[in-house]
């Protein structure tokens, strides 16, 4: 291994909103196209369901409602990354990511990734691991490990379980009319 290589970092590029974003190829296990979701009833914007991978139930989130951009746009393109946390107390748990479309594989000398901004984001800076200039423009690199981070995501989820119910405690549907 030469020098060259021994200091370059590989990063899958995607698209979200017409952005292009960055994440390191390690701790992704696959990429799939988007499946068929069980929806979870009253569960976040960010949260889209769940997916059956091979016997395994993975939650899926919409890093473009996670970011506050609004849910991501389901089209024939939209991919899920399955990435495989490396949070100390939820090793090995999937999670997959749903993107508008995955690029390439990227190997980026070290010393051209940027120092991540303290402002001029869309976004909280620390999701923001760095940045690559590529073509005249900027790609954001993710730390996937805070954007993905369970304990975070488990605070949100429990906190939008705290809005009022679609039908409140004591009341029951007794009817069902037919449409």
């Amino acid at each position: 291994m030469t020098a060259v290589e021994s200091t370059s970092r590989r990063y899958l590029t995607f698209s979200l909103h017409k952005e292009i974003f960055a994440v390191p190829v390690a701790p992704i296990r696959e990429i799939i196209e988007y499946p068929g979701v069980t929806e979870i009833p009253l569960a976040p914007e960010f949260l889209r369901g769940v997916i059956n991978l091979r016997g395994s139930v993975v939650p899926l989130i919409d890093i473009a409602a996670r970011f506050g951009r609004g849910a991501a746009e389901i089209t024939w393109r939209t991919c899920v990354i399955i990435f495989e946390t490396t949070q100390e107390d939820s090793l090995g748990q999937l999670l997959g990511i749903v993107v508008d479309t995955v690029h390439e594989v990227l190997d980026v000398p070290a010393e051209q990734i940027e120092p991540r901004p303290e402002f001029g984001t869309l976004m909280r800076t620390e999701f923001v691991d760095g940045m690559i200039k590529r073509n005249g423009k900027f790609i954001i690199v993710l730390d996937i490990d805070k954007v993905l981070n369970p304990q975070e995501l488990k605070r949100l989820i429990e906190a939008s379980e705290q809005r009022p119910e679609a039908c409140p405690e004591g009341e029951a549907i007794t009817e069902v009319q037919d449409a």
